[in-house]
């Protein structure tokens, strides 16, 4: 790895942040457009932050009220297969789809209109498979690869139909919507493979904290670094800021304020030793909220102790978990948002010493006989980072009001899906490229428009329905 020496230097383009959207952006800036002189800045190794702590998933099944992440997560699946396929498949890239459930017949017909919405905004074709449905009419997506699979989704009403496919999901699921252009990959190598490919093209890594940023006349100028008590400066013109959830911890060296905000989200790995659930699953998520199990004894205890009744309150739905590893591999990860944190994100962050019961107790409403690992749970392992947010759940990606200053963050627990498409993105921004239609939707500047709010609210409304 190429190292900067500590002296004032000078390059055309300063990232900060080496997690996936700023690997993306040097990626894209270094290889795909032939940028020279860029340099990379972070005081961690890359990919160690957030982008370490995903579920590694992706799909392009996303709500309106416009077709605008619909189309630019297409684009981020069309790149992430393209580079599947020019590296044999180096980031395992599998098409088994997302699993949307629901015990509640009153969410029938909210998953049903979201899904016909989200097939008319370019998300591929719906089937419906009601009650007497041919079985033949369905089956799941093959476990491994991706090539000449299906897209779109199937709506499964029939509970016969989704007993026969996924025995180990509870009988009281009354839908389920399988979204077929989604899955999951490997991060790490997707990540590491795109460095790879940027320092072999001349980006070089500085490990360093970042320190001031220093403008001339409106238009950035100097980043000062300060890296083994030593402080030194890089001239640019250029400053692509990809912080993740210290973005505006960056950005206020410039007195620019973004619209987010920070969530503490968790995941656990956890050792499903007795098999329950297959392993050629997809990716599986309970719509429904949820109360935690708990026997006569524990339910007494933690109404005794204030501290922990909240234990015994509603849990949000969109409880999720898919198989990771191999075919022969035990380990499911869990996940699910509850009670997070709207903080000031540190690191490395501190986690709810209760999750691993929470995750597990979580998951029975849906997978029922998780209940045997009550007190017999293996070798769990938790660990999560931060959702930095914006109030529409769309990233920002594209300048700043400083000249030559942008940013690429803001993803919400989607950047590693989304890092092809943010990083191309990004790139044609800086370099002066023709944009893609969603490219104004991504803009830092689309809160000054007076009707945007409309469609800020519309998009707050349907956070919970797919």
């Amino acid at each position: 790895m190429q190292l900067i020496s500590e002296k004032t230097e000078s390059a055309n383009i300063v990232i900060v942040g080496a997690g996936i959207a700023g690997i993306s952006a040097a990626y894209h800036l270094a290889v795909k457009q032939g940028m020279r002189n860029v340099v990379m800045i972070d005081e961690r190794d890359p990919l160690t932050l957030t982008s370490d702590k995903s579920m590694e998933c992706y799909r392009n099944w996303w709500p309106g009220p416009n077709d605008h992440m619909v189309c630019f997560m297409n684009r981020s699946i069309d790149l992430m297969e393209d580079l599947a396929r020019d590296t044999e498949n180096l980031i395992h890239l599998n098409r088994r789809g997302y699993l949307f459930m629901t015990g509640d017949e009153n969410r029938i017909n909210i998953i049903k209109d979201a899904a016909v919405e989200t097939s008319y905004f370019g998300a591929g074709p719906l089937r419906i498979h009601d009650i007497g449905s041919n079985v033949t009419d369905y089956a799941p997506s093959p476990a491994w690869g991706f090539e000449n699979q299906g897209s779109g989704a199937d709506l499964l009403l029939d509970k016969q139909l989704i007993a026969k496919y996924y025995p180990y999901i509870t009988s009281d699921v009354v839908a389920a919507l399988h979204v077929r252009r989604a899955g999951w990959f490997s991060a790490q190598q997707m990540g590491m493979y795109m460095l790879e490919q940027a320092l072999d093209h001349g980006v070089r890594i500085c490990k360093s904290k970042l320190t001031s940023i220093e403008l001339k006349s409106g238009h950035v100028d100097t980043v000062h670094l300060q890296s083994a008590n030593q402080t030194y400066s890089i001239n640019t013109e250029i400053l692509v800021i990809a912080g993740g959830p210290f973005v505006n911890k960056i950005t206020s060296m410039i007195d620019v304020n973004l619209p987010v905000s920070n969530e503490l989200h968790t995941k656990m790995a956890f050792q499903d030793y007795q098999g329950i659930v297959g392993r050629d699953a997809p990716f599986m998520i309970w719509e429904d909220p949820v109360y935690l199990s708990w026997l006569p004894d524990e339910r007494a205890e933690l109404e005794s102790d204030e501290s922990v009744r909240w234990m015994l309150e509603e849990f949000p739905g969109g409880m999720h978990f898919r198989p990771d590893g191999g075919v022969n591999s035990p380990i499911l990860l869990m996940q699910l948002s509850y009670g997070v944190d709207v903080a000031e994100p540190v690191w490395p962050p501190k986690f709810d010493p209760f999750v691993t019961d929470i995750l597990v107790r979580g998951l029975m409403p849906m997978v029922p006989d998780l209940s045997r690992y009550i007190g017999k749970m293996r070798h769990t392992f938790v660990d999560g980072g931060y959702y930095c947010k914006t109030s529409d759940n769309r990233p920002l990606i594209g300048p700043l009001s400083v000249e030559g200053a942008f940013v690429i963050g803001a993803f919400s627990g989607y950047g590693l899906m989304a890092s092809q498409a943010a990083g191309e993105l990004l790139a044609a921004h800086v370099v002066g490229h023709q944009l893609p239609t969603y490219a104004d939707a991504f803009l830092v500047d689309r809160y000054e428009d007076s009707n945007y709010s409309d469609i800020a609210n519309q998009m707050q409304d349907k956070f919970g329905q797919l």
